[in-house]
Protein backbone atom coordinates (compact mmCIF):
# COMPACT_ATOMS: atom_id res chain seq x y z
CA UNK A 1 0.00 0.00 0.00
CA UNK A 2 1.32 3.18 -0.78
CA UNK A 3 1.53 5.80 2.22
CA UNK A 4 3.75 7.85 0.24
CA UNK A 5 0.78 11.15 0.80
CA UNK A 6 -0.42 10.11 4.42
CA UNK A 7 -1.01 12.81 6.89
CA UNK A 8 0.45 11.52 9.76
CA UNK A 9 -0.63 12.05 13.22
CA UNK A 10 1.96 11.91 16.69
CA UNK A 11 0.53 10.34 19.71
CA UNK A 12 -0.71 13.13 21.97
CA UNK A 13 1.07 10.27 24.70
CA UNK A 14 4.33 10.49 23.01
CA UNK A 15 7.00 11.98 25.20
CA UNK A 16 8.43 15.13 24.53
CA UNK A 17 11.41 14.21 24.59
CA UNK A 18 10.74 12.31 20.87
CA UNK A 19 11.30 8.96 22.05
CA UNK A 20 8.59 6.16 21.93
CA UNK A 21 6.48 7.57 19.27
CA UNK A 22 3.67 6.19 17.41
CA UNK A 23 2.18 8.00 14.36
CA UNK A 24 -1.48 7.03 12.69
CA UNK A 25 -2.89 8.22 9.61
CA UNK A 26 -5.99 7.72 7.88
CA UNK A 27 -5.99 5.88 4.34
CA UNK A 28 -8.33 5.10 1.28
CA UNK A 29 -11.35 2.72 2.46
CA UNK A 30 -10.84 4.16 5.83
CA UNK A 31 -8.30 1.88 7.25
CA UNK A 32 -5.77 2.89 9.70
CA UNK A 33 -1.90 2.94 9.15
CA UNK A 34 0.10 2.95 12.32
CA UNK A 35 3.67 3.45 12.53
CA UNK A 36 6.89 4.01 14.78
CA UNK A 37 8.12 7.93 13.86
CA UNK A 38 11.67 6.53 15.09
CA UNK A 39 12.14 4.57 12.15
CA UNK A 40 10.52 4.99 9.35
CA UNK A 41 12.18 2.78 6.96
CA UNK A 42 10.41 0.20 8.95
CA UNK A 43 6.81 -0.59 7.41
CA UNK A 44 3.99 0.36 9.03
CA UNK A 45 1.10 -1.94 9.79
CA UNK A 46 -2.34 -0.97 8.21
CA UNK A 47 -5.64 -1.89 10.10
CA UNK A 48 -9.19 -2.66 8.82
CA UNK A 49 -11.79 0.12 10.51
CA UNK A 50 -13.43 -2.76 12.44
CA UNK A 51 -10.08 -4.17 13.51
CA UNK A 52 -8.61 -0.52 14.63
CA UNK A 53 -12.27 0.15 16.75
CA UNK A 54 -11.40 -2.83 18.48
CA UNK A 55 -7.93 -2.24 19.28
CA UNK A 56 -9.30 1.20 20.51
CA UNK A 57 -11.82 -0.13 22.69
CA UNK A 58 -9.73 -2.87 24.43
CA UNK A 59 -6.33 -0.49 24.87
CA UNK A 60 -9.38 2.24 26.41
CA UNK A 61 -10.89 -0.51 28.75
CA UNK A 62 -7.43 -1.05 29.91
CA UNK A 63 -7.39 -4.40 28.70
CA UNK A 64 -3.91 -4.76 27.35
CA UNK A 65 -0.97 -5.64 29.68
CA UNK A 66 2.36 -3.74 29.29
CA UNK A 67 4.86 -5.95 28.65
CA UNK A 68 8.54 -5.56 29.78
CA UNK A 69 11.07 -4.18 27.22
CA UNK A 70 13.33 -7.09 25.41
CA UNK A 71 16.91 -7.10 26.71
CA UNK A 72 19.57 -5.93 24.63
CA UNK A 73 21.40 -9.23 23.46
CA UNK A 74 24.70 -7.56 23.54
CA UNK A 75 27.43 -9.36 25.64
Amino acid sequence: MDLSGARWRKSSRSGSDGGECVEVALVLSGSVAVRDSKNLRRPALVFSPDAWKAFVRVVKLGGLPVLPRPRSHRT
